[in-house]
């Protein structure tokens, strides 16, 4: 508690306040509330073994963040809730150190409320408009000035590469057991490199992309039941459109958990892809080009694919990454998130009826 204390203190000096109360339920850094007489806030302490580059990182976020606000004060909305707003410690920084953790402090949003579970469309339907209403908003944003946290998060072409591998080591001796898994993916190597051919040759255009659109990462308004703000923000970097919405879709338009051993439970729902989609579109599809637009019904497709290897490479490394819960977890996983790109490559025509009947 102490040293919550001090980086309390680092953020707003004499201030009194009250003891701190871990809030959220977040995988990768851990969350404070902290309440003085006239403010609340949230206090964090950084995943460093993930996130090493801290002035790359807070970098990142105050730019984007700095920019959302611009845009929301034009609209006539309050700066403080319309994005995250941090504080500037006494070390003229974002961040502070202490004891060899990193910290940082942002204002709390209150009178919101998030959505861990979705059950009914609607709720897809208005995280597409809040993801979409990010894209718009950093439309004009120079993306390449961004730094990449997380080197090759979405470069499906480098996770491939990685897959054939961890196979060539098999490290943990099961690259055998799964040899119709390997098969699912080797089928697809040409069609991995179809977003990062396109950036690298620049007619994919680099834009800000926030690379976390789980429906938990949007706040919306206690009384209104509309999005707030964007959220958790630690992976905004520069890449594609397609990212942000194809592992919406990905992780959103199936009512099967992402480790459900019933292949048989295991769809994919075009209602929700239309909805998120509807919700996605009308805010940003004007700022889309053309080839961001005949490309976003694959992007599901190559965000699930891409899901479904890593799961399948820490799976033939002996697990070493992702945490597991049980024997073959990661397997069970990749298992799932295959399943669920055959069912997507089925409705690939579908899919590209929505969106051209969106746009």
């Amino acid at each position: 508690m102490e040293i919550l204390r001090k980086a309390i203190k680092a953020f707003i000096g004499d201030v009194d306040f009250k003891d701190p109360v871990t809030v959220g339920n977040g995988h990768i850094n851990s969350t404070y509330l902290v309440k003085t007489n006239n403010n609340s806030y949230c206090l964090q302490k950084i995943n460093t073994s993930i996130f090493r580059d801290l002035d790359g990182l807070m970098n990142n976020i105050e730019a984007v963040t700095e920019h959302i606000r611009e845009k929301s004060i034009a609209l006539g909305r309050n700066p403080y809730r319309s994005t995250l707003k941090f504080l500037t410690a006494n070390t003229g920084k974002s961040y502070v150190l202490i004891d060899g953790a990193a910290y940082r402090m942002y204002h709390y949003i209150d009178d919101v409320f998030t959505i861990e579970k979705m059950e009914k469309a609607e709720h897809f339907y208005l995280s597409g408009v809040a993801f979409g209403e990010f894209a718009r908003f950093l439309s004009d944003f120079d993306a390449s000035v961004l730094s990449e946290t997380i080197k090759n998060f979405h470069n499906t072409v480098s996770r491939y590469n990685d897959f054939e591998m961890a196979i060539e080591a098999n490290a943990s001796g099961r690259a055998d057991q799964v040899a119709d898994e390997i098969a699912f993916v080797r089928e697809r190597k040409a069609f991995t490199s179809m977003f990062v051919d396109r950036l690298n040759d620049g007619s994919l255009p680099l834009r800000v992309t926030h690379n976390d659109t789980k429906l938990n990462n949007v706040l919306f308004d206690n009384k209104t039941e509309t999005p707030v703000a964007v959220i958790d923000l630690d992976t905004v970097m520069p890449g594609s459109y397609l990212y942000d919405f194809g592992d919406a879709i990905r992780s959103g338009a199936t009512h099967a958990a992402e480790d459900e051993q019933n292949l048989d439970l295991v769809d994919f729902d075009l209602e929700l892809y239309k909805a998120f989609a509807k919700g996605y579109l009308e805010q940003c599809g004007k700022s889309l080009t053309e080839v961001e637009i005949e490309l976003l019904p694959y992007a599901s497709i190559m965000l699930t694919l891409e899901c479904g290897i890593r799961f399948l490479t820490d799976h033939i490394n002996g697990d070493t990454y992702f945490r597991i819960h049980r024997e073959n977890h990661n397997l069970d996983r990749c298992r799932t998130q295959f399943k669920l790109v055959a069912e997507m490559e089925k409705n690939l025509d579908k899919m590209k009826e929505i969106i051209n009947s969106l746009l």
